[in-house]
């Protein structure tokens, strides 16, 4: 059997199992890719050149077992592995963090939000950093700032630091940890990156088990996804200079956010996947009186699969 028969067996064997996907492939085929050329040790982005490889038994009989491990597990391809890539970069990951998928290292990468930055920018901070993929990210695309990453979960910056660690990052890179902004002590940024906990309660509820494997702490916002996102703009021009931004993703919670913020102007940055999971707010817009006020009632929740 080759390796390209083997995976249209693997992946037919996971659309029959009805897994689910959204932590780094989006269906069948791609994830057996993985879990297959990570399980062999061979280069991820060359399918092609080792296709036609013929399978010995003891190897598919390994391959066997770790499909079905994922299979019946229904952890995320990442924490069988211990590795995720974003932006074409390689991150250690484990059940301590969600595995990073963030639209922001997108809009990051393509230089998008670089018009909106302050000409000076010299520090940067990455609130919920999680695994710290975002923090390195902005250390690789602008080589002159010094980034801060600030994560309530201590466990979730032991793997951060294993990350800082394995991109030689240490000497630009500080780790926070504690509650928001509270980690951060009184410092000012000329760039605030967060992905919050942003997934309202009816679609926590909704999500299928590959995502209840992350950590909760990471993912559910509330009953209307905005918990801590209301505490986060409310404090954040005091942790912001004069011409700062603040870029912040809420995957399909548009409609919730514009509920609970009504009159802040923000502007939403366009992705591959949607046109507004990722906005840019200005300091200026934070500051203006009465525009850091819950709704009334939040809109009504809307189930959802996934956290891409």
């Amino acid at each position: 059997m080759t390796l390209n028969d083997y995976l249209h067996r693997a992946s037919a064997r996971l659309d029959e199992a009805g897994v689910s996907f959204g932590h780094g492939t989006t269906n069948a085929f791609d994830e057996a890719a993985w879990l297959v050329l990570w399980k062999l040790g061979l280069p991820l982005d060359d399918l092609d050149g080792v296709a036609a490889r013929v399978l010995a038994a003891d190897e598919i009989a390994g391959l066997d077992a770790l499909v079905e491990r994922r299979i019946e597990s229904r952890r995320p391809a990442a924490y069988l592995t211990g590795e995720a890539w974003l932006q074409g970069v390689p991150f250690t990951v484990d059940e301590r963090v969600i595995v990073p998928r963030s639209l922001i290292a997108e809009v990051l990468a393509e230089g998008v939000i670089d018009a909106w930055m302050p000409a000076h920018t010299r520090r940067v901070l990455d609130l919920c950093t999680g695994n710290g993929s975002l923090a390195v990210l902005a250390a690789m695309a602008w080589p002159e700032v010094e980034v801060d990453a600030a994560d309530l979960s201590a466990d979730a910056l032991a793997v951060a630091a294993l990350n800082v660690v394995r991109h030689e990052l240490r000497d630009r890179i500080t780790l926070r940890q504690g509650d928001g902004l509270a980690a951060t002590g009184d410092a000012v940024y000329d760039l605030i990156l967060c992905n919050p906990p942003y997934v309202n309660e009816a679609s926590m509820q909704a999500l299928p088990p590959e995502f209840r494997a992350e950590p909760r702490l990471a993912l559910a916002g509330g009953d209307d996804g905005m918990d801590f996102i209301r505490t986060l703009l409310a404090a954040a021009p005091a942790h912001m200079s004069a011409d700062a931004v603040l870029v912040l993703e809420i995957g399909n919670e548009r409609a919730h956010f514009e509920a609970a913020f009504p009159a802040l102007e923000v502007v939403w940055l366009p992705t591959h996947a949607t046109d507004d999971a990722v906005l840019l707010v200005t300091r200026a817009a934070l500051a203006t009186p009465g525009t850091i006020q819950p709704a009334r009632a939040p809109a009504p929740a809307r189930a959802r699969k996934d956290r891409s």
